[in-house]
């Protein structure tokens, strides 16, 4: 989020954030990340919404042996949905996503998603391809010496990523 607040204040954007990772494990890395984007939007005057959803079970029965690019679609549909519905809850008119700004993930089937999610809805896509701000915002978090996360977000990312070892489970 750090990239996209002075991305958009500087614009004279107003936008609220929205906290919706079910996919993150194991759960001490969901409360750190919750904790270090509350913290963030309190430090900016950032609105915060805040969906309080762990769902590994989730994740290991519905997505176990499912190859890696249809797993990252499903994960991006079911965190997508998720705020376009917040979207039309709060009156939004747009809605995008810090999905966008990450050179690893498959920004291709994130716009497009979010542009299948939308339709239909009074809620539209605000799309921009944020990949630009990726150091911009790495930069702002060490600066802000803010938590950065070492990989994805579910069990399988952690399980692929070297920071494996690294990750207390209990």
């Amino acid at each position: 989020m750090t990239a996209f607040d002075e991305h958009f204040k500087s614009r004279g954007i107003l936008y609220s954030a929205f906290f919706y990772n079910p996919n993150i494990h194991p759960y001490k890395e969901y409360i750190r990340r919750k904790d270090t984007l509350k913290e963030y939007a309190g430090v900016t005057g950032t609105e915060l919404f805040i969906e309080e959803s762990f769902m590994q079970h989730h994740w290991e029965v519905n997505f176990d042996g499912m190859d890696k690019d249809r797993r990252c679609e499903q994960c991006y549909r079911i965190r997508i949905a998720a705020t376009v519905r917040k979207a039309e809850e709060l009156g939004f008119t747009h809605f995008t996503t810090t999905l966008l700004i990450s050179p690893y993930q498959n920004h291709e089937a994130i716009k497009r998603i979010c542009n299948e999610e939308s339709e239909g809805s009074v809620v539209s896509f605000f799309y921009d391809d944020f990949r630009k701000m990726f150091r911009k915002g790495q930069d702002i978090a060490r600066e802000n010496k803010l938590y950065r996360q070492k990989y994805c977000g579910c069990i399988y990312s952690l399980e692929d990523s070297d920071f494996r070892s690294k990750v207390k489970w209990d």
